[in-house]
């Protein structure tokens, strides 16, 4: 058969593509390789093609192929022109409707729809409910009422938008705000999909595009679910996700006070489109009605004729935005004034290593545009490093910690996964204790007050939540990463010219395992193991190794008291075993095939020499269980794991009566003493010191088994020199949890 000539879908799984080949060829092309122009000069080099079985010899015929023979299921994109105060802008957006039925009708996605709203609660007497997905949320449960009085039956599919401005540098400073849409009905784990590129008058657009859900969203449209299923669907707009400059754009004042934004929230939004139906009364009338309301002076704004919506209250909350960019961004700073660069600086440096701890080796006062993704790094160790640091004018440095205590157990807080009313509770009560304690910040000089937008936001999460569920439902996170692999990887493709057009064409052309709008739902099943290498990095390791190679310096005793315990009285002989380093991984081995993804580890390293330079021996430190109840903490200790090793399969035998099963990996660990009663009373940080007998550091062999997790200790200096630790809780969600 000629290349040229397409094979049949059913005899060739990469048609239009005639082979694998060239599939990949054609995707590299368009996701990772260079410009058009440069690939149409790598074809038209002799025998490339040829050699290749290529069946196109350009970017234009490769184009052709996948604008018009490629199937996508995808809703094509439009391109119409809006005029805004006499000017024309290019809108380009796929029909909303036809992208709803898409994702509602995904085969993909069918098990895992939900159709009703829900109350979850903890308890038989219904008095602790839980918030994790939209479904379990007033919004939907109160719009489910509204609609059933209008249209009793109907099933609601909860609209979530979001955008964000593309930065200047993007399109020859020109600015866009792609527009991404997603659908309450599926899991929170599954991503945005591109709707619309709109120019910077985001409002009109959105009302362009937003258009069909007005008669939609009140009177319904038959759609079928993947399995076949056949309802009356009501789209309705249920809120808005971007940045505070884009909620500005929805009518919100850009100088609302907390009591403002709360009046907005509870206001009646008959009270509010009134206002906005007052333009029919000229400009002045309109103005000044919207003044009174306490509403920007918007002219037909996108959500004014779609039904049951209430724009003041679909504004979410953003935690990358309002906690991550904004009040970790400015507690940073204030940090900064109160303590020192250096100071802070100097206490980075000194941090142990940890699976979940980014170091940062010069420091973080230095850093320049910090990212949301460093300022979560930074968060989970901030307040270790600065519980030491006097304040100038010998002021209270508890006050600080405490400010610093109640910021990050908010920020930590507002990030679970699932909410109930008693952690509603908690969040509400981390953010009193930072305003109980940040007048500090005043009287360092640092602050005059505390007017800051984002701030006042933080006071609205516990409500949102109850509301449209857990925050991970409207992050902005999800349009940053989308901003990455569908405007920037774009930009990088063209040539700058015609950029809107070009844009569109390339999501069209897009790689169906980068386009989130094909992304597949995780499967919901996994489980969660510890797992070791197959092979030891060190074979045969001398007992006087382990003790200058690995530090484990009593390691012959511990393992005499091991061998008693198990034998009950033998007397170990000279062993040589195999010690392995970085070996302990706790990971998620999901059930849909995918690599293990490594939740926590912790590391044994030996002593290293590089030429004239030794590399110090790393030894984690972990929480070792050794009782049966796991939400006890007087069941665990902290232990330094310096070796971690098997048996010489030989030797066991002659240590261990035939009837004992020994683990197959062991650990040797240097104790830390119990935690006490009750935590620091300032940070709220356990501390904990070496167990010492007689001078001597206290050691054990344990199983891996009993290895819980790693955990952090943030030292005065570097750990070895320490005899006092705080045991950091904020490495990770489940850590913070475990000992909050």
């Amino acid at each position: 058969m000629a290349y040229g000539a397409h094979l049949a879908n059913d005899d060739n799984p990469y048609h239009p593509f005639n082979s694998q080949i060239e599939w990949e060829v054609a995707r590299w092309a368009k996701v990772r390789g260079a410009t058009s122009t440069a690939f149409t000069d790598l074809l038209s080099i002799d025998g490339v093609s040829e050699h290749l079985g290529l069946s196109f010899k350009n970017t234009n015929e490769l184009n052709k192929i996948i604008d018009h023979e490629l199937p996508t299921g995808r809703p094509k994109f439009q391109q119409e022109q809006v005029v805004v105060a006499g000017e024309s802008f290019d809108v380009y957006y796929r029909d909303i409707i036809e992208c709803i039925k898409s994702l509602y009708g995904d085969p993909d996605f069918a098990r895992y729809l939900t159709f009703a709203p829900e109350h979850h609660y903890t308890d038989e007497d219904q008095t602790v409910r839980l918030f994790h997905d939209m479904h379990t949320g007033k919004w939907w449960w109160n719009t489910q009422k509204k609609l059933d009085q209008h249209c009793p039956g109907g099933t609601i599919i909860p609209i979530i938008i979001s955008t964000d401005k593309m930065q200047v540098t993007m399109f020859r400073n020109k600015s866009a705000y792609p527009v991404y849409l997603t659908i309450g009905n599926i899991p929170k784990e599954i991503r945005f999909t591109a709707v619309g590129l709109s120019p910077t008058y985001i409002t009109a657009c959105l009302s362009h595009v937003l258009a069909p859900l007005q008669h939609a969203g009140l009177e319904g449209i038959n759609m079928r679910t993947g399995d076949g299923a056949l309802r009356r669907c009501h789209p309705l707009f249920a809120s808005f996700v971007g940045d505070y400059p884009e909620q500005l754009l929805c009518n919100r004042n850009q100088d609302d006070t907390e009591s403002n934004t709360v009046q907005l929230h509870l206001r009646k939004i008959g009270e509010v489109l009134d206002a906005l139906a007052a333009l029919d009364q000229g400009n002045l009338a309109f103005v000044r009605a919207c003044a009174v309301v306490g509403i920007k002076p918007v002219i037909h704004p996108f959500w004014e004729k779609l039904p049951f919506a209430n724009i003041f209250q679909s504004v979410t909350p953003d935690v990358l935005h309002q906690l991550y960019q904004g009040l970790v961004k400015h507690l940073l700073a204030w940090l900064e004034a109160a303590c020192g660069a250096t100071e802070i600086d100097a206490h980075c440096q000194r941090l142990p290593p940890n699976h979940h701890i980014r170091l940062f080796t010069k420091g973080i006062t230095t850093l320049s545009r910090v990212s949301g993704t460093k300022h979560a790094q930074i968060c989970r160790f901030l307040l270790g490093i600065i519980i030491d640091i006097r304040l100038p004018n010998n002021l209270n440095a508890g006050r600080l910690l405490r400010a610093v205590w109640g910021l990050l157990d908010f920020v930590y807080l507002a990030q679970y996964p699932c909410h109930s009313t008693e952690t509603l509770q908690l969040l509400d009560e981390a953010l009193d204790l930072f305003h109980e304690n940040k007048l500090i910040f005043i009287d360092l000089g640092i602050r005059t007050n505390f007017n800051l937008p984002k701030l006042h936001a933080a006071r609205h999460y516990p409500r949102m939540i109850m509301q449209f569920g857990s925050t991970d439902n409207y992050n902005t996170e999800y349009t940053e990463r989308l901003h990455i692999d569908l405007a920037k990887d774009a930009y990088r493709a063209m040539n700058h010219k015609d950029e809107h057009q070009k844009y569109v064409s390339w999501r069209l052309a897009g790689s169906h395992e980068l386009d989130p709008y094909h992304s597949r739902p995780p499967d919901m099943t996994f489980s969660r193991k510890q797992v070791m290498v197959k092979h030891p990095s060190a074979k045969s390791v001398s007992l006087e190794m382990l003790a200058t190679d690995y530090g484990a310096t009593h390691f012959r005793d511990a393992l005499a008291r091991y061998i008693a315990q198990q034998s009950r009285g033998n007397d170990p002989t000279p062993l040589h075993g195999h010690a392995l380093d970085v070996k302990w991984c706790l990971v998620d081995a999901r059930g849909h095939g995918d690599a293990h993804i490594t939740l926590d580890s912790v590391h044994a390293k030996p002593q290293r020499k590089f030429g004239s330079r030794v590399v110090a021996h790393r030894s984690d430190t972990a929480l070792v269980r050794l009782g049966a109840n796991s939400k006890d903490l007087r069941e665990f200790h902290v232990g330094q794991v310096r070796v971690i090793f098997t048996l010489p399969p030989k030797s066991i035998p002659l240590l261990f009566p035939p009837t004992i099963r020994l683990p197959t990996h062991l650990a040797y660990v240097e104790w830390f003493t119990p935690f006490s009663p009750a935590p620091d009373r300032n940070s709220r940080l356990y501390k904990v010191s070496r167990s010492l007998r007689d001078g001597d550091t206290m050691a054990s062999i344990v199983s891996i088994a009993d290895i819980e997790r790693s955990v952090h200790l943030i030292p005065r200096f570097i750990l070895e020199d320490c005899d006092t630790f705080w045991l950091n809780s904020y490495i990770d969600r489940y850590t913070f949890s475990m000992f909050r």
